[in-house]
């Protein structure tokens, strides 16, 4: 099948196959289309697997243009390649449980689409998760993770009952001050490299940040 301008969803799914990547290929032997969206489910992707998706929709003639998923992890990946993002909110059991499994419980999550502006406080008794920018002036807190789809540029304090093992991803890392548990610091001046979401998370007692999904390193 031929259709380069409708668009068109396609889910990948690894409950069938030994992985989604043979899902993927068989799906895309039956058409050719310039204007892809890839709908991954829960499945979990770095940047990496984003590529190699790219990769293989090339081979066969085709296009991303975008990727919707219930995983955080898939959209911080693909909106830090550049590719056009959608989070899907699931509310089944199956779905919580498995969520759940993977340290981001559903129930205690705290979901904000929008911009956190210059003057405004957000704060989650578990995990929080912001679709938009925390813009300088504002702050967010959360006794569990900060996951920010876009810049964190004002402050954020994760693991704010104490818990150590908490950690801050955005698709930037550029904060007037960072807190995890009861450590303080400041975020980098260097620019972020293309492609790099960032994670803030304490090690050997200090707070320290890295790239969280890169197209090199699976993690």
């Amino acid at each position: 099948m031929n259709s380069n301008n409708q668009k068109i969803i396609i889910n990948i799914d690894d409950r069938n196959y030994t992985n989604w990547k043979i899902d993927l290929k068989n799906k895309l032997k039956t058409l050719r289309s310039n204007n892809l969206e890839i709908d991954s489910k829960n499945i979990d992707l770095s940047c990496k697997d984003i590529s190699e998706i790219i990769e293989i929709a090339n081979h066969y003639d085709s296009k991303i243009i975008g990727f919707c998923s219930s995983s955080p992890k898939t959209i911080v990946s693909s909106q830090s390649l550049g590719y056009k993002s959608q989070f899907i909110i699931e509310n089944s059991s199956q779905n919580t449980s498995e969520i759940n499994k993977k340290n981001l419980t559903f129930a205690k999550t705290h979901f904000h689409q929008g911009t956190v502006r210059s003057g405004e406080y957000l704060e989650s008794p578990g995990n929080l998760l912001i679709l938009g920018d925390v813009n300088p002036g504002a702050k967010v807190s959360a006794e569990g993770n900060i996951i920010i789809w876009g810049k964190l540029l004002g402050i954020a304090h994760a693991g704010t009952n104490g818990n150590s093992k908490a950690t801050i991803s955005a698709l930037q890392l550029r904060p007037v001050q960072l807190r995890i548990a009861k450590k303080i610091a400041r975020g980098p001046k260097d620019k972020p490299k293309f492609g790099h979401a960032e994670q803030a998370k304490i090690d050997s007692e200090e707070i320290i940040i890295s790239p969280l999904f890169t197209t090199q390193v699976d993690d």
